[in-house]
């Protein structure tokens, strides 16, 4: 399979570098030495550039003033804000629009997207379930009123809730069927409480008791779930790959630096052998990034559903991830556990999406199930 990227790929990935050029990792507090928040906000100034740079619309249809790119393309630019940990909603916002762009109504794409694509529309989901262990569609449940659907339950630690216009809620019907809804964050019957997750930011409880959401703002389409699910775990694991990749960085220009006995550390067998196996690490989390971004983006046919590839991907982040961030915390002996040194906040990141994507036995689980499903052969 040829993973060769194409040029407008290739432009998404210098504009990102471009913007993200002056970011600086550690130019946010640790989260360790703040009682709260480490801010209040998203950037809203990187944000504000990511939206110049046409990034904010990169999966977008040309008649919203988007360039039409794939999935593959969100997940370079992902990788490259997760190198100097990007504090904005791309992921998130840009799965939500390309949910609307796929299942929903005209009223809703003509209101949402072009908006959506220039930065003036902010969107999150909320996809942790009641406690983050449970499925997200199961938490909320979701009743006809009318030309009114009428939202009960509770979804916990919604990323960049407070900052987003817009909270797209997955929950269930009486016919066991899943619906997204668009619920403004001020909404009456919503109610939000204040969470902190591992890396310091502001995420939230979303507490919903007999919320009334009008049926245009209700996507109910078969599958609608599931992709954006797929698309927002696939987007993941591209944060996971940059966020390590950075990290190997960090490490090999410590060890190549410090010395012991008169000679760099780098030098020495034991610390080429771990940084060599974490460098595999991160080969076979790309690899098998661009194969289930590939898959969701294409709808290519396979022998196993697309969901398969996605928990291959998965179960390589969240151990990958792990694994190179502890490895750099070992090589850099006392320094990295510095809280003034980068190093910190990357772990803290990376823990973050280690728990985001959920324990690779889960997937690999996952995976023998689609296997039996579907035999091989």
């Amino acid at each position: 399979m040829d993973f060769t990227f194409t040029e407008e790929q290739q432009a998404a990935v210098e504009a990102a570098k471009a913007v993200f050029a002056g970011v600086a990792p550690d130019g946010v507090p640790s989260p360790a030495l703040t009682p709260g928040a480490v801010a209040e906000d998203f950037d809203r100034g990187l944000w504000a550039k990511l939206a110049d740079a046409d990034l904010l619309s990169l999966l977008l249809d040309a008649e919203y003033g988007g360039a039409g790119l794939d999935v593959v393309a969100l997940c370079l630019v992902l990788r490259e804000s997760a190198r100097v940990l990007a504090r904005v909603p791309l992921l998130e916002s840009s799965a939500a629009a390309v949910a609307v762009q796929t299942y929903g109504g005209k009223e809703l794409k003509a209101e949402l997207l072009e908006r959506a694509g220039r930065g003036e529309l902010v969107l999150t989901v909320t996809a942790s379930g009641r406690t983050g262990h449970d499925p997200a569609e199961r938490a909320v449940t979701a009743r006809r009123d009318g030309g009114m659907w009428v939202l009960d339950g509770s979804q916990t630690a919604v990323p960049w809730a407070y900052g987003a216009d817009l909270l797209v809620v997955p929950a269930h019907t009486e016919a066991d069927r899943t619906v997204l809804a668009f619920v403004p964050r001020d909404h009456e019957g919503a109610v939000l409480a204040e969470q902190i997750s591992t890396t310091g930011e502001r995420l939230a409880e979303l507490r919903l008791e007999s919320a009334r959401i009008t049926d245009r703002y209700v996507i109910d389409a078969e599958g609608a779930w599931d992709a954006l699910r797929e698309l927002l775990a696939t987007g993941t694991c591209a944060l996971a790959l940059g966020l390590g990749e950075a990290v190997l960085g960090m490490t090999s220009e410590y060890t190549g630096k410090r010395e012991q006995f008169g000679f760099p550390v780098a030098t020495f067998q034991a610390v080429a052998v771990q940084a060599a196996d974490r460098y595999i690490d991160l080969r076979a989390m790309e690899v098998t990034l661009w194969q289930a971004a590939w898959r969701i983006g294409t709808g290519a046919g396979g022998a196993l559903p697309a969901s398969g590839d996605v928990a291959v991907a998965k179960i390589w982040a969240s151990e990958g991830v792990r694994r190179v961030v502890q490895t750099a915390q070992h090589l850099h002996g006392g320094f990295g556990a510095d809280t003034d040194y980068p190093l910190h906040r990357y772990h803290a990141w990376a823990k973050q999406l280690e728990l985001s994507l959920g324990p690779a036995a889960a997937h690999e689980e996952a995976l023998g199930d689609l296997l039996a499903a579907h035999p091989l052969g």
